[in-house]
């Protein structure tokens, strides 16, 4: 019984020692339920089986006196009124063994080691290798590896998988096509309404249907007119031949009723009234609209018909506001017209509209098109496409080079090396396929054109970080060559201070 319980005792003394010797190596605290005399034992033990260094180096965060799971980035206590423990940086836990430094040189190429920096991204470097909370290396940072704050670094064998290419900027002179939808109308210039000055009755209607061609002279129609009948009598009762104030008088009722000239010759060759007549075509062209009928009485005034030239369309086409400022009088023009698709008609803008239509935000810009063969007809529907002309040469860069989000434009830069610099920009005009930079990219310097999405993203996640990791009034804010809290112990610290 004596033996066993010798046994039970060497057993016990060697565990607590070497669980002091553990603990005193790993710098953990004892939990708050080990007796005082035990812990100081223990303590004992430690100290003569590891003599523990001074703690060296800035404080970067404080722990719970009992050793549990929370920490604070400021001196703060316990709910009891004890003090946090201060952590240096040379109290940072670390399990595993550093590795040999024989074994870096080789890495950097003859190159001098600056220090390591944390593997995600985070403003957290040390002087000596080290691991992340997550267990990651650190990596080593070499000189002429520098990163400044905005550029990124993604590394080669992610930049060859991913596709990534480059191209330099390079001068162009833009120029790209405003297309607009656009609806065929007669040429106004070319409309003319038929009306009669004085009451008729039409006999008989020539031109009898709407669209029917007529040439200038040809009949439209024959009318009786009381009216013009009568002025005639005026005029052959008048000393004619004469050069009297009688003869001029009826002479110029007759030009004032319009009455066609080959009438009026008759009437002076006969000295006989032409009782019923034909209405000849003032101009050639097709009717667009008739109200006159056989046997019908018009009063004067009203129009009997209107008709159009359709030798020459008018294209109004629909240019949206934002496109306005670039379509100017005398572009050329491409239309083509839903009717022939397969044909391009060429046309020429000679007039933009001084308002806008508030339903539609768009210009209406008037295109002439000739219809020498009069296949283009009135109220047809086109796709207008005018021409913008090109300006002077500017900085240009293909369109999936640019990242627009919005609120920001930006062009990748290729600094070489796997470094990508996110450069924010300016832009001007655009075509189908290159964007103009007027600010912040040079000629010559080579942009991202594929793959962009994966660099941003990579800069995205480093500003993302330094914001989340940054704090500008807080005294203990880790500077190059100092170590920082792991994130999982700040996120800890977070939840603790916004507990009541």
């Amino acid at each position: 019984m004596r033996a066993a319980r010798s046994i039970l005792l060497v057993t016990l003394t060697a565990g607590a020692a070497g669980a002091g010797f553990w603990l005193g190596r790993s710098d953990l605290p004892l939990p708050g339920w080990v007796p005082a005399p035990v812990r100081a034992w223990i303590g004992a033990k430690a100290s003569v089986a590891a003599p523990k260094p001074e703690p060296s180096g800035p404080v970067i965060y404080y722990r719970d006196p009992d050793g549990k799971p929370v920490y604070s980035a400021e001196p703060r206590k316990t709910a009891d009124g004890r003090d946090f423990i201060a952590v240096r940086q040379s109290e940072e836990t670390s399990f595993d063994p550093a590795p040999a430094k024989t074994a870096e040189a080789p890495a950097g190429g003859g190159r001098k080691l600056l220090y390591y920096r944390n593997p995600m991204g985070l403003p957290d470097t040390s002087p000596v290798p080290k691991k992340d909370w997550m267990g990651m290396d650190y990596l080593p940072v070499y000189e002429g590896e520098e990163e400044n704050g905005s550029s990124v670094k993604v590394s080669l064998d992610k930049v060859q998988r991913s596709g990534v290419r480059t191209e330099p900027a390079a001068l162009r002179s833009l120029s790209r096509a405003i297309r607009a939808p656009g609806v065929a109308k007669p040429d106004e210039r070319t409309l003319h309404s038929v009306v009669l000055r004085a009451d008729s009755f039409i006999e008989k209607l020539h031109a009898n249907e709407l669209g029917q061609k007529v040439e200038k002279g040809a009949p439209l129609f024959r009318i009786y007119s009381p009216d013009m009948v009568r002025v005639q009598v005026d005029y052959r009762v008048a000393n004619v031949g004469t050069g009297s104030r009688e003869e001029r008088g009826a002479l110029q009722r007759l030009q004032n009723l319009q009455i066609p000239s080959p009438v009026v010759e008759e009437l002076q060759r006969t000295r006989e009234p032409v009782i019923s007549f034909d209405w000849p075509s003032p101009v050639s062209g097709v009717v667009l609209r008739r109200k006159a009928v056989e046997g019908m009485m018009m009063r004067s005034g009203e129009e009997m018909m209107l008709i159009a030239n359709p030798s020459l369309i008018w294209v109004i086409a629909d240019i949206a506001e934002q496109d306005i400022g670039e379509v100017s009088i005398g572009a050329l023009a491409n239309v083509r017209f839903k009717a022939f698709p397969n044909e391009e008609f060429a046309g020429r803008v000679t007039f933009i509209q001084p308002t806008l239509e508030m339903a539609t935000r768009t210009a209406k810009a008037r295109i002439e098109v000739v219809n020498p063969d009069l296949r283009l007809r009135f109220e047809m529907f086109a796709d207008v496409e005018i021409g913008t002309g090109a300006g002077q040469n500017q900085v240009t860069v293909p369109l999936s080079a640019l990242i627009d989000s919005g609120s920001r434009k930006v062009v990748l830069v290729d600094r070489g090396e796997g470094r990508f610099e996110p450069r924010a920009v300016k832009t001007g005009r655009r075509n189908d396929r290159h964007v103009e930079i007027l600010d912040g990219i040079q000629a010559d310097e080579n942009v991202v054109v594929a793959a962009t999405f994966l660099i941003d993203a990579e800069s995205n996640l480093k500003a993302a970080l330094s914001a989340f990791t940054a704090d500008a009034g807080n005294p203990g804010e880790p500077k190059p060559g100092e170590s920082a809290a792991p994130v999982a112990e700040k996120l800890s610290m977070e939840a603790e201070r916004k507990q009541p």
